[in-house]
Formats: structure tokens, sequence, C-alpha cells
């Protein structure tokens, strides 16, 4: 499912982040990935594929970690009350919802490919 999302999407195409608005607590949670959260994530095992595998456990976890680029003082226990109580779980998520968290999760891997592979802003060089 992970690389499905990934794959069909456009990787010069900025994937603009999910917003959550928060009624009863007034408050706006968005959510999306940098390179410190996606480093995050993956410093704790976190791999997409194995949402297809896990799919409660995983989607948690991707959940959790797209608040951490603007939302890093959220815990999960938080995040975890805000997918199951007020969104009312996977099952009800938007459709299209868990492949966005995918994409943006991905988002910040294929820029940094991206410059990689074009040589942008490169202040070194290497010779082998």
């Amino acid at each position: 499912m992970a690389r499905k999302a990934v794959n069909e999407f456009n990787e010069n195409e900025k994937v603009r982040p999910i917003v959550l608005h928060d009624a009863d607590e007034g408050r706006d949670y968005t959510l999306e990935f940098d390179l410190e959260s996606v480093r995050f994530a993956q410093a704790r095992g976190f791999d997409s594929d194995d949402i297809g595998k896990y799919p409660v456990i995983k989607t948690e976890e991707l959940f959790y970690y797209a608040f951490r680029k603007n939302h890093k003082n959220v815990p999960k226990e938080k995040t975890d009350r805000i997918l199951w109580d007020k969104l009312g779980g996977i099952g009800n998520l938007p459709d299209g919802f868990i492949e966005r968290l995918i994409l943006l999760y991905y988002d910040p891997i294929n820029a940094v490919k991206s410059a990689e592979e074009s040589g942008k802003n490169a202040s070194m060089t290497v010779e082998m």
C-alpha cells in the first residue's frame, strides 16, 4: 500500500499537509513531515511498508509521527485520543487519509533524493 501510494504520486508535486480542526479545544493541528520527523520515526523502527501487515499499530504510529514537525510536545497518548475518540478511529478516517499521511512521510525523502540527483546546493565535491 505504501509503495503504491508513493509510486502514483508525481515527485515534483508538493503534498499538501492535513489540517485537523479541533472545535472542542479551538485549535488546529497541521500534520506533515520534515527530515527531522522522518528521522524520529525511523529511529523508532517505523517502516511504512508495515502498515499493510499491522494496520492499527502502524497507522497509530504514523499519525503520531505526523504531529512531530509542527507539534513536538503532543504526546502519543493525546494523538491516540484524537485518532480514536475525536476522529472515530481508523475506519472512520476520510478516504485517502492514510495514503496522504504516507505521501507526506515520503515528501522530505523525495526532496532529498531530487536534490542529490540534481547536485543542487552541493558545497563539497567528492572525487573517487
